[in-house]
């Protein structure tokens, strides 16, 4: 008989909840669509609850879930989505004491969806790449190779910046 994580998911979602919305505004770039991924990601995550199998991958499990309703809005939506208010130092995801944030957040943004989630993933909600491997459904190898290149491709494109 499976455990059903219920309460434990309630509580994880509870005090993440401002990394979770953090995560789906970079993705999606809108307040009220990231308000609504967040919000479908918590509906599903309570939903399948019981299908949790071990409540310390909870983390990754709920980002998985986050990532996928994030991509399927964007799929959903195909369109130019702008930017419609200046981000305020809560949703945005940089560091604020990182003096070129807006410059690294607009090179990470010119990155391919699964870089930018790759990258978001590791350095800004501080998940271990086998846990970034089980969060996006993607290989280990390829979660390290995505990452190399990505950061790579911003290094040279920041170096160029300062030439």
């Amino acid at each position: 008989m499976q455990q059903d994580y219920f309460e434990e998911i309630v509580e994880y979602i509870l005090e993440n909840q401002n990394r979770l919305y953090r995560l789906a505004y970079s993705n999606v770039q809108n307040e009220q669509d990231a308000m609504d991924v967040v919000q479908n990601t918590i509906c599903k995550a309570l939903e399948h609850a019981g299908e949790l199998r071990d409540i310390r991958a909870v983390r990754t499990w709920v980002y998985r879930i986050l990532m996928n309703e994030s991509m399927t809005f964007l799929r959903k939506n195909r369109r130019e989505l702008l930017l419609e208010e200046p981000l305020d130092e809560e949703a945005f995801v940089c560091d604020p004491e990182y003096a070129d944030r807006d410059e690294l957040f607009e090179r990470i943004k010119g990155l391919p969806a699964t870089v930018q989630n790759i990258i978001r993933l590791r350095f800004y909600e501080e998940l271990s790449l086998q846990e970034i491997s089980e969060a996006m459904g993607l290989n280990l190898n390829t979660v390290k190779a995505k990452l190399y290149r990505g950061l790579k491709a911003l290094r040279v494109e920041m170096e160029g910046m300062k030439v």
